[in-house]
């Protein structure tokens, strides 16, 4: 039994043998423990890994034993084993042990057939924490290129499907209802009519001040309302139907970005009624 068990371990497959009972003795016995029965005969391949199901920590290991390091003695109960193995868990640790560990073993650069083919067992790999940074820079193509280029140039652009005669803003290639090619831009005016409204009380970098309302804006002329900021008013006065108006960064600090328009501020023109 033990030689066949040694014999695998060359191999670096670990087996064990089937009782009468059905049961996986590893490593395996000539006689079940517990009915003294002889066993079947029947080696099973188990592992390679297991969980430990208790143990006990060599803080200073002797010249005797398997590792020049902290590690563990462990009973190890191999995946299709129904008995635990006893070896060495190299957790370095010892916080990291605990029952139900899951351990792999490490072979032997050359294996001879003894119980040292297994230089020992380490724990589980579950996770990687590694310092990595990564950065991205996006590059708007197609539509929002163009939109982005209007809004570096000062100007809102958008598009009118011929179908169904919507203005969308901003600018796309297609209608979203009819499915048709928008085919050439349309020039929108900077001014518009807020149609809904927040107020955030958690600072933002690009707000105004807290309290800072953002608000769903029609510019004139379009039919989809665009998201902005609402500033130069106080939160509690910014109201559904108020006429607003961009407010741009100087033309020399524009760039194809959303950044060009601080906010929208009122115009001091009439509400407009909602419908």
């Amino acid at each position: 039994m033990i030689g066949r068990f040694l014999s695998e371990l060359r191999g670096r497959r670990i087996v064990g043998v089937r009782t009468k009972e059905g049961k996986v003795l590893v490593p395996p016995l000539e006689y079940d423990p517990a009915t003294g029965e002889p066993v079947t005969g029947e080696f099973v391949e188990v592992g390679p890994a297991g969980t430990v199901t208790t143990w006990a920590f060599v803080p200073e290991p002797g010249a005797g034993h398997p590792l020049d390091r902290p590690f563990a003695w462990a009973l190890i109960k191999l995946d299709g084993a129904d008995t635990a193995l006893v070896h060495a868990v190299d957790a370095g640790d010892p916080q990291r042990l605990r029952a139900g560990m899951r351990v792999w073993p490490v072979w032997s650069d050359h294996p001879a057939g003894q119980i040292t083919d297994i230089s020992c067992f380490v724990p589980e790999v579950t996770d990687i924490v590694v310092n990595v940074r990564t950065e991205y820079r996006l590059q708007a193509g197609g539509a929002l290129r163009v939109f982005l280029e209007g809004i570096e140039r000062g100007v809102f652009l958008g598009g009118r499907c011929d179908t169904c005669a919507k203005v969308y803003v901003p600018y796309r290639l297609t209608c979203p209802e009819c499915g048709n090619a928008i085919p050439e831009t349309l020039e929108l005016p900077d001014t518009g009519t807020i149609t809904t409204f927040a107020i955030n009380n958690l600072p933002d970098p690009r707000a105004p001040e807290v309290p800072f309302v953002s608000a769903y804006i029609l510019l004139d002329g379009s039919d989809i309302p665009m998201i902005a900021l609402i500033g130069d008013v106080p939160a509690h006065e910014v109201r559904q139907g108020m006429r607003v108006k961009a407010v741009w960064v100087p033309e020399l600090e524009r760039t194809a970005s959303m950044a060009n328009i601080r906010w929208f501020a009122p115009t001091g023109e009439h509400d407009v009624e909602r419908p």
